[in-house]
């Protein structure tokens, strides 16, 4: 989903500072590689008149060596990614998505839980972008 709304504000080309040409991905930390995006968060983005085609993938030490940022959902995450990376300068490159806290996974928690989600991905996704690939 954040991948989704990622790609839909850079392609908008409304942030200004931010380049149309940024490379997005999304990856877990203890995703299942090449499982398709759950009902819920495709129904999300519908909502939002967004398709994702992508599959699942674990996220790796060298994604987050080469990225010029890496967005984590939480506090937790944010420590298990530094971890991946341990003593390599790419450990600065890491931050919570939301400066203002962990973003609760929505698995297990119904179409609504989804729909917060895809709302507040909307919220914190150009703000993080520009502060950061400006």
């Amino acid at each position: 989903m954040a991948e989704s709304i990622a790609r839909y504000v850079i392609e908008q080309g409304s942030m200004e500072g931010l380049s149309k040409d940024i490379f997005v991905a999304s990856a877990g930390l203890s995703a299942g590689d090449g499982l398709p995006i759950s009902r819920e968060t495709r129904l999300s983005l519908e909502k939002l008149s967004l398709k994702h085609d992508g599959h699942s993938k674990r996220v790796t030490a060298a994604m987050i060596r080469k990225a010029n940022v890496t967005f984590v959902m939480t506090e937790s995450h944010l420590l298990a990614a530094q971890r991946l990376v341990d003593h390599d300068e790419s450990q600065d490159r890491i931050v919570l998505l939301d400066p203002k806290g962990d973003i609760e996974d929505p698995i297990g928690k119904g179409q609504t839980a989804y729909d917060s989600l895809s709302v507040r991905f909307m919220k914190v996704i150009p703000k993080q972008l520009v502060e950061y690939l400006k």
